[in-house]
């Protein structure tokens, strides 16, 4: 017989004699006359030495209704107890201490039973079990990583994400903190040997694109690069002290439309698991939005939600005179035939003195009315009004009639119009009857409220300066210039069907203007930011939470036994609750890259009263510095971020502090700061902590010039009286061409992976 042999059997022999032992004190506090069966407690000297046992305060006659003490009990305490927290966690800040523990039970109080999760060792850094995220020669990458894709590989760590095939995870269970980062103006060109930071946009113009003029790219552009610390210009030379690589990294967009998406959206949405997916395509009922944890309604006035005139003209609506930017603009204003504008001399008009607002008024002294028509085809590609419903803010039908088009109907489409021919054989109401009524009914204090108002508002032939389009303050998860059905959106945040007729029944115009405004008195009552970065996903802090579970138990629920939460922080400039950090468990508002780093630092590590954050950190940070961003002039301050949580851009007098002994550039210097930053935070996290980095996007300076240019022409175009030859600006191939290449550059972005 083998030694090995010997020593596995002399091993099963001890479990049995303690399983003997078990029963045998299990049988004797059974058999104890003063103790019920169900009140008894055995142990064993190896039972778990974790668990705390419950002690019942003696009753009124002072006997105690535990019964006889079980042997093996009461020395539980003497010997060493398990670590229930980890290594660098303070315990003398448990509230589950044995001391104080102790004290509950001199006060004659119940004991909380406590099931502590043991803590898993930290393996050390030369052992194979230390975990690693990097890349595997032996991988082909035929396209570029995607922002998604380091979304999913935090899945795949703390989630039930399935394994990335870009990068190889190592020990992916020993991983116990992720810190991400978003900074955008961070470029691969920052990175060359020869860099000159001096002149580092005429650098980064000369630098040879690795995808051809017809969009094919080179194999080279998808892998990463090998960071070198004698290859690095001193000022992102501590890169190569903490990362490996440099990896290319692909920004959400579409090419075809020349538009890029929001990185954010995409980084923080994850997307719904497979089983949801399946339950959600089998119903026909979208599921209705929750409030995030922690979200706190912010009344609104409807006026916050105004669409701007750049708005208007993006999404094809003609303006209105009062709306154009000059005198010279207004006086060459003519209407095209047919056309009629509200009466409105100036946009002042429509103030209303804040004595005459009812306090909390989220309608701010303003007449809103909901709007829907409903149109048949006159022509191969024209469409005439056949009805037009209108809504008060209180849901009363203010006018809702039928009209008589101008030319034969070649197709009713009732089943969407619900118009037939027979209700309009009768009708002798013209469209221009609807136009002299709503000159009279829409005023300077008149909001209109609508779906893609545009098309109803073309088909009225009228302009009228106050929109609130519920297309636009509801955005498509994926950014404009797709748009959410109101069907859609009114099943999502309503909870309810519409649109639902079919054959001769078609919409119901009614139906449509009150869903409208309820959603627009949705939107008011819970604030800027509701609505936004919500489709077809879930919150990337809320599924870590619903998913994960956190490896130090910090967050161990008393009575949920196992249950384990992941913890995280959502850290930003302006106010990270107000957006998809909302669902985070700790957000922190900053206003510089200084207070981010500190932030950061702080969530890891945790406070050391425990006060806010608890002793050991969060599990999940997210942050996002933006000095760089708006040192470079990449932050836009557009209309999107005025409704979320976001901030205007700092002056740039105010990011660079001129040290002439050093000869550095402004933007070096910037730089330099940013990279010491991210060194602290390095040195400050704890071991088995994953660090991710990334830009975000690329230079997107281009890309927002030619946008606005395009904007530009789309208003100049929309605005009636206006001739083709007299456009400032011209928008034909060449610009459309133009800018699509801004867009591809744009959205070549960079990141950086490692496990300290």
């Amino acid at each position: 017989m083998g030694k090995k042999t010997k020593e596995r059997k002399k091993k099963a022999a001890k479990r049995r004699n303690h399983a003997k032992g078990a029963v045998a004190v299990a049988a004797a506090a059974a058999s104890s006359p003063s103790s019920p069966a169900n009140d008894s407690a055995a142990a064993s000297p190896d039972t778990d030495r974790s668990l705390s046992v419950d002690v019942e305060p003696a009753d009124a006659n002072g006997t105690s209704t535990l019964g006889t003490t079980v042997a093996g009990i009461n020395d539980v305490a003497d010997r060493p107890l398990k670590r229930t927290t980890p290594h660098d966690f303070d315990t003398t800040l448990d509230p589950h201490s044995v001391e104080a523990n102790a004290a509950a039970a001199d006060d004659g109080d119940w004991e909380t039973v406590h099931r502590n999760k043991k803590a898993k060792k930290m393996p050390k850094k030369d052992k194979k079990k230390y975990p690693s995220i990097d890349f595997s020669l032996n991988a082909k990458l035929y396209s570029k990583v995607r922002v998604a894709d380091l979304r999913d590989l935090i899945l795949y760590i703390f989630a039930d994400g399935v394994a990335p095939k870009w990068v190889s995870v190592a020990n992916r269970n020993q991983v116990r903190k992720i810190v991400t980062i978003m900074i955008p103006g961070i470029e691969e060109s920052m990175f060359k040997p020869n860099v000159d930071f001096s002149k580092f946009d005429e650098f980064a113009a000369k630098q040879k694109p690795l995808v051809d003029d017809n969009g094919i790219s080179s194999p080279d552009a998808f892998y990463p690069r090998v960071l070198n610390t004698e290859n690095l210009h001193p000022a992102v030379k501590p890169f190569a002290e903490m990362f490996k690589r440099l990896w290319p990294i692909k920004t959400p967009g579409d090419d075809r439309l020349a538009r890029m998406h929001s990185p954010m959206a995409a980084f923080l949405t994850a997307p719904l698991p497979k089983r949801a997916k399946d339950e959600k395509d089998t119903r026909t009922q979208v599921n209705l939005v929750r409030e995030p944890p922690g979200f706190k309604d912010e009344r609104t006035r409807i006026t916050e939600f105004l669409t701007t005139p750049d708005e208007l003209a993006e999404n094809g609506y003609v303006l209105h005179p009062v709306l154009l930017a000059t005198a010279e603009e207004k006086s060459s204003y003519t209407l095209p035939d047919g056309w009629v504008a509200t009466k409105i001399d100036k946009v002042e008009d429509a103030d209303v003195p804040e004595s005459e607002i009812e306090n909390g008024s989220v309608t701010a002294g303003r007449r809103v009315l909901g709007l829907d028509c409903e149109m048949v085809m006159t022509g191969e590609n024209e469409f005439s009004l056949a009805r037009i419903s209108i809504v008060n803010w209180d849901g009363e039908v203010v006018l809702d009639k039928l009209v008589k088009p101008d030319k034969p109907v070649t197709n009713y489409v009732t089943q969407f119009s619900g118009i037939t021919e027979a209700m309009l054989a009768p009708i002798t109401t013209t469209l221009k009857d609807i136009q002299e009524t709503l000159l009279d009914l829409l005023g300077p204090r008149t909001i209109l409220v609508g779906h893609s108002l545009e098309s109803d508002l073309k088909a009225l032939r009228l302009t009228h300066p106050f929109i609130v389009d519920t297309s636009i303050i509801f955005p498509h998860p994926r950014g404009p210039p797709l748009k959410s059905s109101l069907k859609w959106l009114t099943q999502k945040y309503l909870g309810r069907q519409i649109q639902l007729g079919h054959g001769a029944a078609g919409h119901n115009s009614i139906e449509d203007a009150k869903a409208c405004l309820d959603l627009t008195r949705q939107k008011c009552e819970k604030g800027k930011t509701w609505g936004e970065f919500e489709g077809g996903g879930e919150n990337l802090f809320r599924r870590l939470a619903r998913a994960g579970s956190s490896y130090n138990g910090q967050n161990q629920s008393s009575t949920d036994v196992g249950s384990f939460v992941r913890t995280s922080a959502a850290i930003d400039w302006g106010e990270p609750c107000k957006g998809p950090g909302g669902g985070a468990t700790h957000t922190l508002a900053c206003k510089s890259d200084e207070e981010v780093a500190q932030a950061v630092i702080r969530a890891v590590q945790g406070d050391p009263d425990g006060a806010e954050i608890r002793a050991g950190g969060v599990d999940f940070v997210w942050a996002r510095m933006r000095e760089l961003e708006a040192f470079r002039g990449w932050w836009n301050k557009n209309r999107q971020n005025s409704r979320g949580a976001d901030v205007g851009p700092p002056e740039v007098d105010q990011l660079y502090i001129h040290d002439e002994t050093t000869g550095a550039s402004p933007l070096e210097a910037c730089v330099y700061r940013l990279t010491q930053r991210l060194l602290r935070i390095y040195e400050a996290l704890p071991p088995c902590t994953a660090l991710i980095l990334f830009s975000g996007s690329g230079d997107p300076r281009e890309m927002s010039k030619m946008q606005a240019l395009r904007t530009t022409w789309k208003q100049e175009y929309n605005t009636p009286g206006m001739k083709w030859d007299e456009l400032s600006v011209k928008w034909t191939d060449t610009e459309e061409q133009a800018l699509k290449r801004a867009v591809k550059k744009a959205r070549d972005g960079v990141g950086f992976v490692t496990v300290k």
